[in-house]
């Protein structure tokens, strides 16, 4: 199916934030990249963003995110809407991210709230601005308080919001209520960044997610997704609840990358767990207890291949 971009929907409706695969050695691995995204577009995401939190971001340099970007708009642009990240809390750093996103072939970005700084809202809405000016690229806002610190106001979402080039929120930020005000007040794409707030963030007027959970169950994400469009809410819940452990599996105990690349490999996607420091692999324990998640959730009575 070809790469599809509404209004409503700039980048589809379920988008995973996809890892970096990694050698034993913790080299990124580009081949295991091209074949995960093609993976992953085969299996229910109509998007992908690359070199985000769970694409270890924070520990890949340029040339690597480029590349990464290059190869898989290579692989599947054709098919999926590939955004890149293009975050950091040095506003001429993430400038440059962004540049280098849009000549890899990006078709849009992510921008998160400068972290640790703690920038004012002013700060907050000139950094997104920059990077939003930098390119032509459609913006994707992120809000992750938990990880950054500081999250966007809903007076500075409403003034973005008036920026030609941001289209978008990812909302990790887990008020709901905020989230349903905003999304009425500026009509910006609103995309669940938290796996379980799914179904509530939809009910508000949602129109997708970024998920981490995506890297192994995408088809059920975007049946969700079709059910609740279709007004089909039990169909939607129902299915919704069979993914609950999988769910669990990969984003409890808050190491999503570490958690994703130990389910891929348990499912035979990919052949390494590494990552890099100062992030470590999940031990054996902890994949017991994702294998465990994943046969809860019926993924390993499934062929994913």
């Amino acid at each position: 199916m070809p790469r599809t971009s509404t209004p409503a929907r700039p980048f589809g409706s379920v988008l995973t934030a996809m890892v970096t695969p990694m050698t034993a050695d913790g080299a990124v691995d580009l081949a295991g990249a091209v074949q995960l995204a093609k993976h992953l577009v085969d299996h229910g995401n109509d998007g992908l963003v690359l070199n985000g939190t769970t694409g270890e971001a924070s520990t890949t340099h340029a040339p690597e995110k480029a590349e990464l970007v290059r190869a898989v708009v290579e692989a599947v642009g054709d098919r999926a809407s590939v955004i890149a990240g293009a975050g950091s809390n040095d506003t001429a750093h993430a400038v440059r991210m962004a540049e280098q996103a849009a000549e890899a072939g990006a078709h849009g970005l992510l921008v998160v709230s400068p972290y640790y700084s703690r920038p004012s809202q002013d700060g907050v809405r000139r950094h997104v601005e920059a990077v939003a000016d930098a390119t032509d690229l459609p913006v994707m806002l992120y809000d992750v308080p938990g990880r950054t610190a500081v999250r966007f106001a809903p007076a500075t979402i409403a003034a973005l919001a008036g920026h030609d080039r941001v289209v978008a929120m990812k909302d990790a930020g887990g008020d709901t209520y905020a989230a349903a005000k905003s999304i009425t007040e500026t009509g910006l794409a609103w995309y669940s960044g938290d796996d379980s707030a799914l179904l509530s963030l939809l009910a508000h007027g949602a129109v997708g997610i970024v998920s981490v959970s995506g890297h192994v169950v995408g088809r059920q994400l975007a049946e969700v997704v079709a059910a609740f469009d279709a007004g089909d809410h039990t169909a939607a819940l129902q299915t919704f609840r069979s993914i609950m452990p999988a769910i669990d599996a990969l984003n409890g105990a808050g190491f999503q990358a570490v958690a994703a690349k130990a389910a891929l490999q348990v499912l035979g996607v990919l052949p390494e767990r590494s990552v890099r420091l100062p992030l470590v692999p999940a031990t054996d324990d902890e994949l017991a207890l994702i294998r465990d998640g994943l046969r809860a959730a019926g993924l390993l009575d499934v062929v994913v291949r």
